[in-house]
């Protein structure tokens, strides 16, 4: 089936959603093309290629293969992970070190910037016409890339706004994140979790503020930690550290409404800012004196303030600058994806900062974890019950008409639809191909 922009526009109406959009391959694939094939897709951070010659893999859509590498002069670049001879993969191991890429079929050889270095048996080509020094003969960059604070992206659109324009008011989040290290810079630490998802890509994202799940979905891990807390003797201190995680999953709703949830251009937006679920937090007394003697103490407040619980920016990338860990997810098929989680040291902290980051991710984000798993289940559970034909619509009307628009902002209540409308308008942007214009915030 064909969908027409004025077919796809109709999927997305104010308040409601047509289920069509988790199940239709066509679909997917046109959303490959539309919205991951046009918007600012996050690659990796540049301390995960701290050395010439490194290198790292990935997809941009489900299918188009990129590097992201560090050359000999130490530039990063994000090339196309393909030999411009006959359009073999040039790089098939996740990450490591190389002098050059080599094509495994025809022996091109490729410098880490991707200029041609070497073609086997050049003189067959004497007389043919054939220029060596083509451009189009070295490894391909991408349209646009650009390196904020350390975080790479990468768009296929030539066309696409800048960056920073495309963050909006989120890059504040991306800002608090690294300004939490005293040192002003985080890096990549710990390695990934890696979790395969049955659903499709878009389901996780609509669970990263939606704050009328976690009473409900977590109740009984909730309930556990809550019950184990109440066993523990007052010096235990790492056991209640690890358990005290748990709990603010299952906050009332007064909590979460409490906290606020902020939407942007682009389909961003984030729940926090003054408070969030991570607010209560411990400050280790090393970790604050380190950030008063980076910053003084008027700053470290501020930046301790700023408390945000998930930050999308979609459609790629979530992040936690409270406890300094993100999520990609990487779509696969339309009823499959797979989610990253990557934890980050912040430079110039006590290493148990980064033992807290850890913790935290194997608790809440990891296939063997006690919480997402519990997300999981009901992501799968959407996923076969939108086969049914009972109903097309999906709603997302809660405080439907009550948004406040503040300019190059929309803020709404803690336990809003607020998050879904604003990844929906970009949804819709994107599909019928409305960015480009001035398109809707």
């Amino acid at each position: 089936m064909t969908y027409s922009n004025e077919a796809i526009g109709k999927l997305v109406e104010p308040a409601r959603l047509h289920r069509n959009i988790y199940t239709k391959e066509e679909i997917f694939e046109l959303e490959m093309e539309r919205i991951w094939g046009k918007a600012w897709i996050f690659i990796g951070h540049d301390s995960q290629i701290p050395n010439p010659g490194d290198y790292y893999t990935t997809n941009i859509t489900h299918k188009i293969p990129v590097v992201m590498t560090r050359d000999r002069k130490g530039e990063v670049h994000v090339l196309h992970n393909r030999c411009a001879h006959k359009g073999a993969k040039l790089v098939d191991t996740s990450c490591g070190n190389a002098r050059a890429f080599r094509c495994c079929y025809h022996g091109w050889t490729f410098s880490t910037d991707g200029s041609l270095l070497k073609i086997p048996n050049e003189k067959g080509y004497d007389n043919t016409g054939f220029d060596v020094k083509d451009p189009m003969n070295n490894m391909q960059k991408v349209a646009q890339f650009e390196n904020y604070r350390g975080f790479v992206f990468a768009t296929l659109d030539a066309n696409a706004p800048d960056l920073k324009t495309w963050m909006g008011g989120a890059l504040d989040v991306f800002d608090n994140l690294c300004d939490r290290a005293p040192e002003g810079e985080v890096e990549a630490a710990g390695g990934v979790l890696r979790y395969e998802h049955d659903c499709n890509w878009k389901l996780f994202l609509e669970n990263l503020n939606d704050t009328m799940h976690p009473m409900v979905t977590h109740q009984s891990v909730v309930q556990a930690a809550e019950d184990y807390i109440a066993t523990l003797p007052a010096d235990a201190v790492s056991q209640r550290a690890e358990a005290e995680i748990i709990p603010p999953f299952g906050a009332s709703f007064e909590e979460f409404e409490n906290t606020g949830i902020t939407g942007f251009k682009y389909g961003h937006h984030y729940d926090g800012g003054k408070s969030s679920i991570h607010s209560n937090y411990s400050v280790l007394p090393a970790y604050e004196d380190a950030m008063i003697a980076a910053y003084g103490e008027e700053r470290t407040k501020e930046i301790f303030s700023f408390n945000t619980h998930n930050t999308l920016y979609y459609p790629s990338v979530t992040i936690k600058s409270a406890v300094q860990n993100i999520r990609v997810v990487r779509p696969v098929s339309v009823n499959k994806c797979i989610v990253e989680t990557w934890s980050f040291r912040l430079k110039g902290a006590p290493e148990e900062i980064l033992q807290r980051t850890l913790l935290y991710s194997r608790l809440i984000n990891s296939s063997a974890s006690m919480v997402g798993p519990d997300d999981l289940e009901g992501y799968m559970r959407i996923q076969d019950g939108l086969e049914s034909t009972g109903s097309d619509w999906i709603e997302m009307a809660r405080q439907f008409g009550s948004d406040k628009d503040e300019g190059d902002r929309i803020v709404g209540g803690g336990t809003s639809d607020l998050d879904m409308r604003t990844q929906y308008t970009a949804w819709r942007n994107y599909m019928t191909e409305a960015y480009g214009t001035e398109g809707e915030l």
